[in-house]
This record gives structure tokens, C-alpha cells and sequence, in this order.
């Protein structure tokens, strides 16, 4: 048997490799670039502009991620329903339905 193909083998292998990647380059890259002007400062086409402070909203992302997810969610759900029998396609029918109450309920608009 192949032990490299193994999921987990293999993204610890992976991951030890993008590690060894990872601080090999800082090393290369920090010691070339080290006293540099300006290396914290934004570029703006050799302009002085006043970095200002960054406030994210992340309110209008979460409704987002949980569309995403629903959606993957019954992606899921519907291709992998058998369809010989009906009462397993009813099922996948209701939990459609579900999903789509539960996307209205999440982009509903407040008057």
C-alpha cells in the first residue's frame, strides 16, 4: 500500500514542507530587505498619504458565508440522494424547501 496517498500522511507532509518553505524564504527575503525606507508604509504611486485607520465590517460577510454554506450544504444533500425510492426524494424535496425559508429568512428586508 501507498502510505503517501493517505489523507492525513499526506497533508502532513505537505504542511512540514510548507513550513520548511515558509522560513527559508523570510530568512532569504528579510536578510536582503532589511533597512529598507518605507518598507512598512502603503504605496501609493510615490505619494505621502496618511495611512488611516481601518475599521472592517464584517456584518454583511457572515450573511454571506452562511448563504455559501446552506447552499453547499443542499448541493450536497440532493446529489446524494438516491433516486429508487420516493420517500428519499420527498425528504430531499422538504430539506430544499427548508433551505430556501431559511435563505428568505436570512436576506429578508427590514421595512
Amino acid at each position: 500500500m501507498n502510505y503517501l496517498l493517505f489523507p492525513p500522511i499526506a497533508f502532513i507532509i505537505l504542511l512540514a514542507a510548507s513550513f520548511i518553505l515558509a522560513i527559508f524564504l523570510s530568512k532569504l527575503l528579510s536578510s536582503r530587505h532589511a533597512d529598507s525606507i518605507g518598507k512598512g508604509k502603503p504605496y501609493a504611486c510615490g505619494e505621502d498619504v496618511p495611512v488611516p485607520m481601518v475599521q472592517p465590517d464584517y456584518s454583511q460577510f457572515f450573511q454571506f458565508a452562511l448563504f455559501f454554506t446552506i447552499m453547499h450544504v443542499v448541493a450536497l444533500i440532493l446529489t446524494t440522494v438516491p433516486k429508487e425510492s420516493l420517500k428519499s426524494l420527498g425528504i430531499a424535496v422538504t430539506y430544499l424547501l427548508g433551505a430556501v425559508i431559511g435563505l428568505l429568512i436570512l436576506f429578508r428586508r427590514d421595512s
